[in-house]
């Protein structure tokens, strides 16, 4: 099997790990909402989606068009960042517990969370996100799709970080 191959298969698993984590946003959004929680940043949410479904394509197309070699001295490192990052994101996912969300859904009254990763830094999944879009492209040498997307995806979580702080109360609006 080719290298190529190889990191087509990676990025299947990464897409069925999104899926996963639409299924668990799904559940925990139905729970949010439930007992009294409030969406907010819904206006960038098809934004995010769309720049998150580019990455994804930009990973496959860039190698396969531009015949992006693997190179090892990049390519390892960049796959043990991503496995990295899937650690980080799924701590968050446990220690927000049903309070995790691809959205912004607040529960009035319920306290931070400050266990797990969230005792380090106050957004941890996001630093995942952001460290993955870099190292998911560079895997197999596709240094624009990684460019491209860091800088849009900056541009993106500065909005959804100080849309999430004012949700939860850290950051007047």
């Amino acid at each position: 099997m080719t290298s190529l191959a190889w990191y087509d298969v990676l990025l299947a698993v990464v897409v069925l790990e999104r899926g996963a984590e639409l299924v668990v946003a799904r559940r925990n959004s139905r729970w949010a909402l439930a007992h009294g929680g409030v969406e907010y940043g819904r206006a960038h949410y098809p934004i995010m989606v769309t720049l998150h479904v580019a990455l994804l394509a930009g990973c496959a197309l860039e190698p396969a068009l531009l015949h992006r070699p693997f190179l090892p001295w990049l390519g390892w490192p960049a796959l043990a960042v991503v496995a990295a990052c899937q650690l980080v994101r799924w701590s968050c996912v446990a220690a927000l517990g049903p309070r995790w969300n691809t959205r912004i859904i607040v529960v009035p009254g319920m306290p931070l969370v400050t266990h797990g990763p969230y005792q380090w830094m106050e957004h941890p999944n996001y630093a995942a996100v952001l460290s993955e879009g870099i190292a998911l492209p560079l895997v197999h040498a596709a240094w624009i799709t990684a460019l491209a997307f860091t800088v849009a995806n900056l541009a993106l979580l500065r909005l959804r970080i100080r849309v999430e702080d004012v949700a939860l109360g850290r950051r007047a609006a």
